[in-house]
């Protein structure tokens, strides 16, 4: 066995990471010194998008007149199946 003695205390004491995991819990991992997330969720230097990252909204699909539009298109998709439904 090695030498050393294991005190985890201080691991164990570190605020946690805030993110959440794809089960909806949270990251169980230790924060970032002075961050809030853990090295994999973004605490790590230089991890994250650039500042002005015009590629983080390039489909648009969650643009405010994307989504009306598809809003629009459900209605009216609504609409004709009640109108089939009618003939029927």
């Amino acid at each position: 066995m090695s030498g050393h003695i294991q005190t985890p205390g201080p691991m164990l004491a570190s605020p946690r990471c805030g993110a959440r995991t794809r089960r909806g819990g949270s990251c169980r991992a230790p924060a970032v010194r002075g961050k809030t997330r853990c090295r994999m969720h973004g605490g790590a230097k230089g991890s994250g998008a650039p500042r002005a990252n015009r590629n983080a909204r390039k489909h648009g699909r969650f643009a405010g007149d994307a989504i009306a539009e598809r809003r629009q298109i459900r209605a009216l998709l609504r609409e004709v199946r009640k109108l089939l439904e009618g003939m029927k």
